[in-house]
């Protein structure tokens, strides 16, 4: 019979894939990453929007007179016009809200006095051609960002509280360090990236972060379970090791890891790069790059980083310790077995002539405990 191609294996639960065993490498490439992350913390920093840094906004209708106005023709009125009324003041590109008749820009720039907001939309309806009563400007003290942020905080750390507190019921403390780990390592990588961009941070990020947090734990959450289940009782056996169980239930969990992250992020997706990038929604950029750069490292981090962790930490606890030691000394003895009965077969005799030796070799990553068959060839021996 042909071997089931790759697809087929995945979907069984068979595709052999040694993630696990390769831990020290997953956590050298995390390591990178957060390092790269942090160095863009310090270097390149965040770009704030109006809502944490402060300052003044502009509403432009879309059309003037009959004419549709461009997002560049209103760019260029705009930087013209609040350059003129205070040079130092910093202006952000335009954003078009709404669609149709209803349509309108919003242009976002550093504080201006009262009398700059003023003279800047004076000359913004003599460039643009737009009625001065459809042009309105608002002033944002960055204390509102302030109030937002704390509250994020707040409620991210009653988030971690609890899930650590459900984890630690449901499974294990070791399973609660490695699942926070996973999900900090989301968090920083998607900030990073976030920073790398170049994309405001606005309340859409903090809401788009927040979102993250619970789907980061999911995916996690259900490959724990599928562990906990292969590892239930593994101290009293002696043909894996606590990692190669591990293992095993990464892969039977893979193919499922995979499918929620995909169905999950193409609408994501659809919101960034069809939303914000072709049809010009600025508004929907923030909360679509956060969500599909957090949903992506979620995925991952949950079948690189948060199984390799547990494992990690579990080959430290005395009982795993002494356990994996007895599994790798039966199948040292087993090797040494098989190779002086080798040695010492005669040379007419077959594989059936050999008696079977105790012990076991060393189990393909992601393989299925082998059934013992007896009598009749059943599962379990003759009844």
């Amino acid at each position: 019979m042909a071997r089931p191609g790759l697809a087929s294996r995945l979907y069984a639960g068979e595709a052999n894939i040694n993630i696990v065993g390769r831990r020290k490498m997953w956590f050298t490439i995390a390591a990178a990453l957060v390092l790269i992350s942090i160095g863009s913390f310090l270097i390149r920093g965040f770009e704030l929007g109006i809502e944490f840094a402060g300052g003044t906004s502009f509403s432009i209708p879309a059309s003037a007179n009959g004419t549709v106005l461009t997002k560049d023709r209103v760019n260029d009125a705009v930087h013209t016009a609040i350059s003129a009324a205070n040079p130092g003041a910093t202006v952000n590109a335009a954003q078009q809200v709404g669609e149709g008749k209803d349509a309108s820009f919003t242009v976002r720039a550093s504080a201006l006095s009262p009398a700059e907001a003023e003279k800047a939309k004076a000359a913004m309806v003599a460039d643009l051609g737009v009625k001065a009563e459809n042009v309105s400007d608002s002033q944002v003290s960055p204390a509102w960002g302030g109030q937002v942020t704390q509250q994020a905080i707040i409620g991210l750390l009653v988030f971690l509280v609890l899930v650590v507190g459900y984890l630690v019921i449901r499974f294990e403390w070791r399973m609660a360090v490695a699942a926070l780990a996973s999900l900090l390592l989301d968090l920083v990588l998607t900030a990073g990236v976030y920073s790398m961009v170049g994309f405001e941070v606005s309340p859409s990020t903090v809401i788009g972060f927040l979102t993250i947090l619970g789907y980061s734990l999911y995916d996690v959450v259900v490959v724990f379970d599928k562990v906990q289940e292969n590892t239930r009782g593994i101290t009293a056996g002696s043909s894996r090791t606590y990692a190669e169980a591990t293992n095993l239930a990464v892969n039977q969990t893979l193919m499922r890891s995979l499918n929620t992250g995909l169905v999950a992020l193409l609408p994501v997706g659809g919101l960034l790069f069809i939303g914000a990038g072709l049809l010009g929604a600025g508004t929907l950029k923030d909360l679509g790059l956060v969500l599909f750069v957090g949903m992506g490292f979620g995925v991952l981090s949950s079948i690189l980083f948060a199984a390799p962790v547990l494992s990690a930490l579990k080959d430290q606890e005395p009982k795993i310790k002494a356990h994996n030691a007895r599994v790798l000394t039966r199948r040292a003895n087993r090797s040494d077995d098989v190779a002086r009965g080798e040695r010492t077969r005669p040379a007419n005799a077959t594989d059936a002539d050999v008696p079977a030796m105790a012990g076991g070799s060393t189990p393909r990553p992601g393989a299925r405990p082998a059934t013992r068959r007896g009598a009749n060839n059943r599962p379990g021996g003759k009844r």
